[in-house]
C-alpha cells in the first residue's frame, strides 16, 4: 500500500463562489441605501387665503404672542397659548391659525408651537411667510 501524500493548497473554489454571492447582494442593496440628503417639497401660493386669521407669534427669544383677528397683541406661555386657542375654537370650529416664527428664533421653538395647535386638534394652521424681492 501506498502511503498518502499530503496536499500543501488550498482549494479556493468554495472561496470565490461566497464572495460572488456577497458581491451580487451588495450591488442589489447598495441602490436601496438612502442617502443623507434632504429633498424639500416645493410650495404653491395657497388657494383659499384664511379670513381673519388668528397669529401665533415666536419671537426671536422663543417668547410667544398672539394677534387675534382685531389686531390685539398679548404675551403668553405655553399653557395660556393652548387655553387661548381652546377658546378661540369653541368659538369658531373653522378656527384659522398662521405661526409666524422670527428669522432668528430656534427651530425648537417654532415646532414647540406648531405641536401644541397640533394636541389641540386645529385644522387649518398655515406658517406666515414674507415674499422675496
Amino acid at each position: 500500500m501506498r502511503p498518502r501524500r499530503l496536499k500543501n493548497e488550498i482549494n479556493v473554489v468554495p472561496y470565490i463562489d461566497v464572495m460572488l454571492v456577497l458581491l451580487v447582494i451588495f450591488m442589489v442593496a447598495a441602490p436601496m441605501m438612502t442617502t443623507g440628503s434632504v429633498d424639500l417639497p416645493s410650495t404653491g401660493k395657497s388657494s383659499q387665503v384664511p379670513s381673519n386669521p388668528t397669529r401665533v407669534m415666536v419671537r426671536a427669544d422663543g417668547s410667544i404672542a398672539i394677534k387675534d383677528a382685531k389686531g390685539n397683541d398679548s404675551s403668553v406661555d405655553r399653557a395660556g397659548l393652548a387655553g387661548y386657542l381652546n377658546a378661540e375654537k369653541t368659538k369658531n370650529p373653522d378656527l384659522a391659525v398662521l405661526v409666524a416664527g422670527d428669522k432668528n428664533a430656534k427651530y425648537e421653538a417654532v415646532l414647540d408651537v406648531l405641536d401644541g395647535i397640533k394636541a389641540l386638534e386645529i385644522k387649518r394652521v398655515g406658517l406666515e411667510t414674507v415674499r422675496k424681492q
